[in-house]
């Protein structure tokens, strides 16, 4: 039987030591591949999140494009010079990118112009030409005029605009209004670096344009139109980095800038500017070491949420070996219970049957043989009936079934009646007392003497015959009752001191040798529990124990 307890505490340790090991990797495996994950992710982080950059970056250029340039609209072509400069500076300011502008004072008349565009009638050409801008000097913010044209060419960002929006006019359905979109499109003109903007004329005005190409109107009438050319620093552009945990460096290159490092150390990605800045492009390059901490941040989480599931499995593991374990201990206690109560019963059945026997089959019987086995049935008898009440009584306590009665007890009175009981059981148990502090307290006598009786009890059968003595003291303390039980015998082990209150533990040694039931201190402990007090021991082997009861004190 206890080999093959052995073996099935064995088969299960090995069961759940397998378990452990597969769970264990299965665990690294499971962050193996999480880490790889973080890095494939990231990674491609690395190269979508450039477009978040890169629309952040041109929220300026794009307020600026679809905002501020139809502010120049507003002015109906009759901006001079000194309001120019002024619309100018609030560009500069809000906008660094802008580097400088050229401000053409134009007109649209039916006479043909010596510098600017003759399309049949049409004519459309600068009356001054001025510049501004932060690095250009005073003197040099006039560059053209009719009157003075310092050998200026009117350029080809006015011819270019110019011809657009010619090209636009001679296609024009004037039998329709066209969209804000159609007309902004066709009245500006974007350019590596650089963006012309044309004030937008009224459809009455766009009508004479169109008629004007094919013949001269009555009075030659005149109109103003303001041309605009926004010179662009791209690398003026504030770049915002939305992911600086992701990008090292961001810069702006050009499009054909070739990166001279190109090791394995480096991750680089790249995006092109729009519009005018198209020869330009995001270049975002970071150190392997760099993404390597954005990797482990992001990993972090999903190993945490590993370890947990794996800590899970694992604490699950060890209460069900936990488990396995206390059962496995619980059955060998209950096994050697069943084995020894049924021993403690056996014998006084079989001394029982034994002396029935003989006063059955004798024919006849003397008064000292008839006294002796009366006296054996008697003593046999007590022994079950005692053994029968512990067990009724312990499950009683266990189970809160019984009321705590509460009688006055002369202790004096109380301790010699338990040690005269027991003298006359074993007249070689030496006895002594003391009682010092109360005279009286209320308790429930019968636990009380049961409780006297078991540590009695287990003071004479575990003490060596040269050394049966037992000394109780019962004192008030604080307003505590303590009773002290100290014996010469065997004491107990120190490995086995916190397992002598648990139910079917039986500690082995010669005094058990006979059988116990392990019931006896279990017992006594779910007596002082229940009658609201506590129990402790402090032994030393060979020396002997002391047992120390501290109860209520209820006069």
């Amino acid at each position: 039987m206890a080999s093959d307890k052995q073996d099935g505490y064995r088969k299960n340790f090995s069961l759940i030591l397998t378990f452990i090991i597969l769970m264990s990797v299965l665990f690294l495996l499971s962050l193996g591949l999480a880490y790889r994950f973080s890095t494939k992710y990231i990674e491609n982080e690395f190269v979508s999140e450039k477009v978040n950059v890169l629309e952040q970056s041109i929220v300026k250029y794009n307020d600026f494009f679809q905002k501020k340039l139809p502010e120049v609209s507003f002015y109906n072509g009759y901006l001079d010079s000194a309001t120019a400069a002024t619309f100018v500076d609030t560009v500069l300011l809000e906008y660094p990118f802008v580097s400088k502008v050229i401000f053409y004072d134009s007109e649209v008349r039916n006479t043909p112009v010596n510098d600017g565009l003759n399309i049949g009638k049409f004519s459309f050409g600068p009356k001054n030409i001025y510049q501004f801008g932060s690095l250009v000097p005073l003197d040099s913010v006039r560059l053209f005029s009719r009157n003075d044209t310092r050998n200026f060419i009117v350029g080809d960002d006015f011819n270019a605009l110019a011809l657009k929006v010619v090209s636009y006019i001679e296609s024009l359905d004037t039998t329709r209004i066209p969209t804000q979109d159609e007309l902004f499109s066709n009245f500006s003109n974007v350019r590596s670096n650089k963006i012309t903007y044309l004030n937008i004329p009224r459809l009455e005005d766009l009508k004479a344009y169109k008629e004007m190409m094919r013949k001269d109107l009555p009075a030659n009438p005149v109109y103003q139109q303001d041309m605009l050319s926004f010179h662009l620093d791209p690398y003026k552009i504030k770049i915002i980095n939305t992911r600086p945990l992701l990008y090292q460096y961001i810069k702006i290159e050009p499009l054909t800038y070739d990166p001279l490092d190109t090791s394995a150390l480096y991750l680089s990605t790249e995006i092109t500017l729009p519009g005018p800045f198209s020869d330009y492009k995001l270049y975002f390059i970071s150190s392997k070491s760099f993404i390597d901490k954005e990797v482990f941040s992001y990993f972090l989480p999903i190993a945490l949420a590993i370890f947990f599931f794996y800590a899970i499995l694992i604490l699950v593991a060890v209460l069900i070996y936990r488990n396995l374990n206390i059962n496995q201990k619980m059955f060998k206690l209950q096994y050697d219970f069943i084995n020894n109560l049924t021993h403690e019963f056996k014998t006084p059945v079989s001394v029982i049957k034994i002396a029935g026997n003989n006063i059955k089959s004798a024919t006849m019987l003397s008064e000292k043989e008839l006294k002796l086995y009366g006296r054996i049935l008697d003593e046999e008898a007590d022994k079950l009936n005692g053994l029968m009440n512990k067990l009724l009584a312990f499950t009683q306590i266990e189970n809160r079934s019984i009321q705590l009665n509460r009688d006055a007890v002369r202790i004096i009175d109380f301790i010699e009646s338990t040690v005269e009981s027991h003298k006359l059981k074993h007249p070689d148990f030496d006895f002594t007392y003391e009682v010092s502090g109360f005279s009286t307290f209320v308790t429930d006598p019968v636990l009380l003497g049961s409780l006297f009786d078991n540590l009695a009890e287990n003071a004479y059968k575990y003490s060596p015959p040269e050394r049966k003595r037992l000394h109780i003291s019962a004192n008030l303390i604080k307003g505590k009752v303590v009773f002290r039980f100290i014996d010469q015998g065997i004491g107990i082990p120190a490995s086995e001191i916190n397992n002598i209150f648990k139910k079917f533990f039986r500690i082995q040694n010669q005094y058990n040798q006979n059988g116990s039931v392990g019931l006896g201190l279990a017992f006594c402990k779910e007596l002082v529990n229940f009658m609201g007090g506590e129990i402790t021991v402090k032994s030393k082997e060979d020396k002997g124990s002391e047992f120390k009861i501290v109860l209520p004190y209820n006069d």
